[in-house]
């Protein structure tokens, strides 16, 4: 698959723009990674080795992941007061990123990824202040035309019925990238329904494309998706690749960059950074899609889901293993 270093390399040279606004909605806290030989039973005892602490959070991966790609957004991940919320203040800097939410009342959460020998990850979610929306957070002016991120996990949460609302009342030609998440299976059908409606782009994996529905046919399910929102709709596969839907004549397999897996902390993530920098850029769904499976390979093929590459990080991986 040389093409996909040959296809980034236009990036990297400047012959593509950003055109629209991003702004990136969601949570920051920090990971904790171990790495077990199996999950523990039901009271059991299973023994980890903690292999690191890496940022964390859906929507602080999404912010790195686009900061390495060149693409400007406007963060706004609560950062509260405590242990985790001085750390993620200190490592944020260190790469860069900021965000304008510095608020009170509580520090931010954390997360235990456990880690199996194949790769697959479990999280085990100590929910903070980045759960505990309040609409004064929410006052800031969004810029029409521009893309916004967000994800299930705050929009599932206990308070995340202000975000709900925030997102109701946004202007149309605003397009809301929105992964669903794995907590879906706990929303109720009347906020999954709200959810889904004109003007959402859906990026889900299998697992949560099954609790709405997906069996086997991929065009069929998008279809039936894209019907509801009138946008992209996509579907990650992990190693089958990915699957978008944006339309009659505009649909189609995105083959998976063949890596080898360290883990698979921050995969849909990375692609939903990747997806979110195509989309600003101005490039096609296709050339979007292939852009968000790159950064997706690179992602899971590095231990932690903080390792989001550059343009030239990817043009010079991709291009060592063709």
């Amino acid at each position: 698959m040389a093409s996909t270093a040959n296809f980034c390399k236009p990036l990297l040279q400047g012959n593509w723009h950003q055109q629209c606004p991003v702004t990136v909605v969601g949570a920051a806290v920090m990971d904790m990674v171990a790495h077990a030989d199996n999950l523990p039973e039901r009271g059991g005892d299973m023994p980890a080795t903690v292999s690191g602490f890496h940022l964390g959070g859906c929507a602080l991966n999404i912010a790195l992941g686009l900061k390495q790609l060149g693409i400007r957004s406007h963060n706004m991940l609560p950062l509260g007061e405590g242990m985790w919320a001085t750390q993620l203040r200190e490592e944020m800097a260190a790469r860069g990123i900021q965000s304008d939410l510095q608020v009170s009342g509580g520090d931010n959460g954390w997360c235990l990824a456990l880690v199996e020998p194949d790769g697959e990850r479990t999280f085990i979610s100590i929910d903070g202040i980045e759960n505990q929306w309040q609409s004064a957070w929410l006052s800031t002016d969004i810029p029409p035309n521009g893309l916004i991120y967000l994800s299930g996990y705050q929009l599932g949460a206990k308070q995340g019925g202000v975000l709900v609302e925030w997102m109701q009342q946004l202007p149309a030609s605003v397009r809301v990238v929105l992964d669903l998440g794995p907590r879906l299976d706990s929303m109720s059908p009347a906020l999954i329904d709200g959810l889904i409606r004109p003007g959402v782009i859906l990026t889900l994996n299998q697992r949560e494309a099954g609790l709405l529905g997906y069996a086997e046919d991929e065009e069929r399910f998008c279809r039936q998706l894209h019907s509801k929102t009138h946008q992209l709709v996509v579907l990650r596969c992990g190693e089958n690749g990915s699957y978008y839907y944006g339309g009659e004549d505009d649909y189609g397999w995105i083959a998976a960059r063949k890596v080898t897996m360290a883990d698979s902390i921050g995969a849909g993530d990375s692609h939903c950074a990747g997806l979110l920098a195509g989309l600003s850029l101005g490039l096609t769904h296709r050339q979007s899609m292939m852009l968000a499976n790159c950064v997706a390979a690179y992602v899971v093929s590095k231990p932690g889901g903080d390792c989001a590459p550059t343009l030239a990080q990817l043009v010079g991986d991709f291009s060592a293993a063709d």
